[in-house]
């Protein structure tokens, strides 16, 4: 039983890899360059990873290679806030300029090929429908027709995992708590990245970030609700 996590360097993806080191005898990590705004993430990936196996016992034997793919060529064509210096801000069909047009489809289908490559069943994402952005290809019903494209055009049976899928912020906080108790809440707070604009200088309770940006605001709100209880 083998996994390969999309791994992005933010907390869901974080929390989605201590899921899957809990379930799977072999996880691999996939993360992608493409220009992002935020490509602090690329960096506090790095560091996560390393002190990963110090702090959460099923990282020492089960964790294996990291892949980290060049897509440039997505932020090449998207003209949005994730890849310009550009104000975030919502457009007319409400959805926040922060969304990238294709970019998990993208993601899921070039994950799915290295996974083929590797021989791994299971890829595992942190899209979430309940408590995010509004972005369309995070909606369960994009996973559910990408896994059959997927799977189709590759003969294969591959299963897209999303574990958050339905969950809020604050149950994602919950569930690392539960997988990883207080060493793993404390690295996902110091050694994952979240913040749109990419921002490493402001430290708070949750982590590192603006504050202000959309992806602050949901993360800090979460951890808050979290820590307060119902």
């Amino acid at each position: 039983m083998s996994a390969l996590v999309l791994f992005s360097g933010g907390q869901d993806s974080a929390v989605c890899l201590a899921w899957a080191l809990a379930r799977f005898d072999r996880v691999e990590t996939i993360g992608f360059d493409y220009g992002q705004r935020h490509r602090v993430e690329l960096e506090v990936r790095r560091t996560f990873l390393g002190k990963l196996a110090a702090t959460y016992g099923p990282a020492v034997t089960r964790l294996g290679r990291d892949h980290l793919l060049d897509l440039s060529v997505l932020g090449a064509i998207s003209d949005t806030a994730m890849t310009q210096e550009t104000e975030i801000a919502f457009n007319a069909s409400g959805l926040p300029n922060t969304f990238v047009p294709g970019r998990n489809l993208l993601f899921l289908t070039f994950a799915a090929a290295v996974a083929y490559r590797r021989g791994i069943k299971h890829l595992v994402t942190g899209v979430c429908e309940t408590d995010y952005s509004g972005y369309p290809d995070c909606r369960d019903d994009t996973i559910k027709a990408l896994q059959v494209a997927v799977n189709l055009g590759t003969e294969s049976r591959f299963v897209i995992d999303t574990p958050l899928m339905w969950i809020d912020k604050a149950a994602t906080w919950a569930m690392a708590d539960d997988l990883g108790g207080n060493p793993l809440v404390d690295l996902i707070v110091e050694d994952t990245h979240t913040c749109y604009l990419g921002d490493r200088t402001q430290r708070h309770s949750w982590g590192y970030g603006c504050g202000t940006c959309p992806a602050c605001e949901l993360r800090s709100a979460g951890y808050r609700k979290w820590v307060e209880g119902p």
